[in-house]
């Protein structure tokens, strides 16, 4: 059976790195999307300028709807996702895969073997994405979110193929 229209991504939103421009955009996203654990806008401010971080943002016109930060560290080749937010009206519609394989590739690009994260225990409809695009659990961090909940602890091997497309292993 085909999927819901409503279900199905709209064509006009685009993955693209983050700019300055972006930072109001950014901050407002993660103040609608989370209710703790958020950044500040230093924090935003930071890791726009950081080389050893990069920053995804989904638009829709002049609206980010999504985002996906990413971490990097010169002494290993395991890249870390931070955050994937997405807001209330494009959720459901697989804006979350979508930011997710555009974070593998970027993580591949830069040369990373692996991409870990932490996504909130609570959270299945996260856990079911990372499950789908053949991440593993490999560990959980007890009281690790500001509310005391616990973190399950994910891990993708990325191999390097193509135009950069991760493939599980």
């Amino acid at each position: 059976m085909p999927p819901r229209r409503s279900a199905i991504l709209p064509p006009d939103v685009r993955v693209r790195r983050a700019t300055r421009a972006d930072l109001a955009a950014l901050i407002a996203l993660e103040n609608r999307v989370f209710r703790a654990d958020r950044m500040s806008a230093r924090q935003w401010r930071r890791h726009l300028e950081n080389p050893g971080a990069e920053i995804l943002v989904a638009a829709r016109g002049g609206d980010i709807v999504g985002a996906a930060v990413l971490f990097f560290h010169r002494s290993h080749r395991i890249a870390r996702l931070y955050s994937i937010a997405v807001s209330a009206d494009a959720r459901g519609k697989g804006l979350g895969e979508r930011l997710l394989a555009a974070a593998e590739r970027a993580a591949c690009r830069r040369g990373s073997t692996r991409l870990r994260l932490e996504v909130r225990a609570d959270n299945a409809a996260a856990q079911q994405i990372y499950a789908r695009r053949s991440y593993r659990l490999f560990g959980s961090r007890p009281g690790y979110y500001e509310d005391g909940r616990d973190a399950l602890r994910y891990e993708k091997a990325l191999v390097r193929s193509g135009r950069d497309a991760p493939h599980g292993r």
